[in-house]
């Protein structure tokens, strides 16, 4: 993607079912929770470069042993840094205290880190300010045992004022506005809750208090618990936790906005944001590694035993089509060839653009995550190739001569890299001052394959913002001095805020929505603004379930085409020699190459909770005020 997004963190959950020497035994070491988790993060690492955070329990430790150890960092290199930190702690200890060394009992006594039951997350910060202390995992801690919860998760609520008012009124002073602390809080709460009923009914039936303890982490229900945190939850989310007894679970939101995948066998309970990452870290197929069905979630018990228990009603199926075209690793099986489809469909508009002039055109990528909508497209290409010339070869009627099949059959697609990103760059486009020249020449171009009667299409996963595309991609390909640019979107247009997970909060942002606005004021319409504002306003003390998304009406008066035609004009600059043609994915065929995974909000703002339509209003008020803050 050419315009970077943030904010859509990974998750890592494993709990070892064996005893930690069985570990040592089988595989050579008693870290191998911790490696495997390392390799677990490395892999989700595209989905949270500003922070990463590990924390684990151990199990069944004496009062007065520290069982819960956590690291979190926001180096530039995060997960590296917290893997550096454990190990530099490891080796201290193993050096200091060389008895440790093939004592499995005494590695899960002294040295932190190793434990039976570990969570990991990667992530980028946009709600709140980008310190460690904002880095997830959270850790609430308390003297018993049962009511340490440690939470990490990838997700956004729309409604975390309602949240936090609650929290208040249940007499609770929340250190922080944030959501996660909401959500912890919250499921704090009712974790207090249960273990005091608990505990109440177990000296009622003549336990004494020692004895109370193991008993607690028996009885207690996780599923119960998350059923009363969760109730009025409205937001997009996967969300593990970690009770100081050793439970565990990870809930995931009821549309299954937001992924989630768990794969279980004798030695393991592993669950993660991506199939491929479970896949390549435990070396299993495809088929062993499961989706964790929206609305329920994965819990496992101190003593092994693991459910999936529905926590809240599922909704109607609205899984994130944006971790299909952009976040989610394209290894993985499905992801792969959704991408792939993506690129095929957009062919027939392609072919359109270029005149059906393929001899003339050269095909190209916006690296990387564009690569497989490319090779989608181009199988497309070749098929439409070989279309015509069986054809050709047909209207000859068996007498062309062999130098003219051969020139017939020669004709293919040409296919060149022609944008190569530079890395290195990102990492310094800090300050606005600077970015424009800075983003200029985060892609670097090849040159001597374009000639001047060419067209170049170039393929790019989806266009946001379109900063990069104007300040550096079609500038450098227009330097190549082509007849002509098309560049293709394998997205629909963004049209509308997300407030799930990813970083689109303000509408004013989204190069669509300025080409609306340009539209209306070209067609005197602008007036619509003032009455959508009015609109929004009006419902402004409606509960969400009432609201309605009235900011469709700004993109009602306008076909795709016009909205696409005026983007182009939007992203080209004056100094643009070549004519510039920006082509997006119909959202019908979105859901054709991605027909399990049919949310589309930013696209069409048909949000799946009640609280979008909540969001949406108020980031055109937003819009309309002035006012920079987000809308949820």
């Amino acid at each position: 993607m050419s315009d970077a997004l943030k904010h859509e963190c990974g998750i890592a959950q494993i709990r070892l079912l064996k005893p930690l020497e069985f570990y040592k035994e089988k595989y050579g070491s008693a870290f191998y929770g911790v490696n495997k988790m390392y390799l677990m993060m490395e892999k989700q690492h595209n989905r949270g470069q500003d922070g990463a955070g590990f924390a684990s329990i151990k199990l069944d430790t004496k009062p007065g042993e520290r069982y819960i150890s956590r690291v979190r960092s926001i180096a530039q290199q995060p997960i590296q840094d917290i893997f550096a930190q454990i190990n530099e702690r490891v080796n201290k200890e193993l050096t200091e205290h060389p008895e440790y060394q093939d004592n499995v009992g005494l590695q899960k006594k002294h040295i932190p880190y190793i434990g039976e039951v570990l969570l990991g997350h990667v992530r980028y910060g946009t709600f709140g300010k980008n310190s460690v202390e904002s880095v997830h995992p959270f850790l609430r801690q308390n003297n018993w045992q049962h009511r340490n919860l440690i939470l990490a998760g990838n997700f956004n609520m729309t409604n975390v004022k309602e949240l936090f008012k609650n929290l208040v009124e249940l007499g609770q002073h929340p250190k922080e506005y944030t959501d996660t602390i909401t959500i912890m809080e919250k499921i704090g709460h009712f974790l207090d809750d249960a273990v005091s009923k608990i505990y109440r009914d177990l000296k009622k039936e003549g336990y004494d208090k020692h004895e109370c303890s193991p008993l607690i982490a028996e009885r207690i229900k996780i599923h119960k618990i998350l059923k009363r945190a969760a109730k009025n939850w409205d937001g997009g989310y996967a969300m593990a936790g970690l009770l100081g007894h050793g439970d565990s679970f990870v809930l995931r939101d009821p549309a299954g906005i937001r992924p989630a995948y768990y794969y279980k066998d004798d030695e393991i309970v592993v669950v993660a944001s991506e199939r491929p990452v479970i896949q390549t870290v435990f070396n299993v197929e495809f088929d062993d590694v499961k989706e964790l069905s929206p609305g329920h979630a994965i819990i496992t018990k101190k003593s092994g035993e693991t459910s999936i228990k529905k926590i809240l009603e599922p909704l109607e199926r609205k899984s994130c089509s944006f971790e299909r075209i952009y976040f989610s690793r394209g290894s993985d099986a499905e992801i792969y060839q959704e991408r792939k489809m993506l690129g095929r469909l957009l062919m027939p508009q392609v072919l359109r653009a270029i005149g059906d002039d393929t001899q003339n055109t050269v095909f190209s990528y916006i690296p990387n995550t564009a690569e497989t909508s490319f090779y989608g497209m181009i199988e497309t290409v070749e098929e439409h190739l070989n279309q015509k010339k069986t054809q050709a070869i047909l209207d000859g009627n068996g007498k062309l001569s062999a130098e003219h099949v051969t020139s017939i059959l020669k004709e293919r697609p040409r296919i060149e890299k022609i944008a190569i990103k530079d890395v290195k760059l990102r990492t310094f486009i800090t300050e606005d001052s600077s970015r424009d020249d800075l983003v200029a020449h985060v892609y670097d171009v090849t040159y001597g394959v374009i000639k001047p009667t060419d067209n170049l299409v170039i393929i790019d996963d989806s266009i946001v913002r379109g900063t990069t595309l104007k300040k550096s991609i079609i500038k450098m390909m227009d330097r190549l001095h082509p007849k002509k640019i098309v560049v293709v979107s394998s997205a629909p247009q963004i049209r509308y805020p997300d407030c799930y997970g990813i970083d689109m909060a303000n509408l004013e942002t989204l190069v669509a929505f300025n080409a609306a606005l340009e539209l209306l004021k070209e067609n005197n319409k602008y007036s619509l603004v003032e009455e959508v504002y009015k609109k929004c306003k009006a419902q402004e003390d409606l509960e969400d379930k009432d609201v309605t998304n009235f900011v469709k009406e700004i993109y009602d008066q306008f076909t795709p085409e016009q909205i696409s035609e005026k983007i182009s004009s939007l992203l080209t600059d004056d100094s643009v020699k070549a004519e510039v043609e920006i082509i997006f994915q119909p959202v019908d065929n979105l859901h054709k190459a991605c027909p399990d995974h049919l949310g589309d909000w930013y696209f069409t703002g048909n949000y799946p909770t009640v609280g979008g339509n909540r969001v949406v209003n108020r980031a055109f008020i937003n819009f309309y005020e002035g006012n920079k803050e987000r809308a949820y």
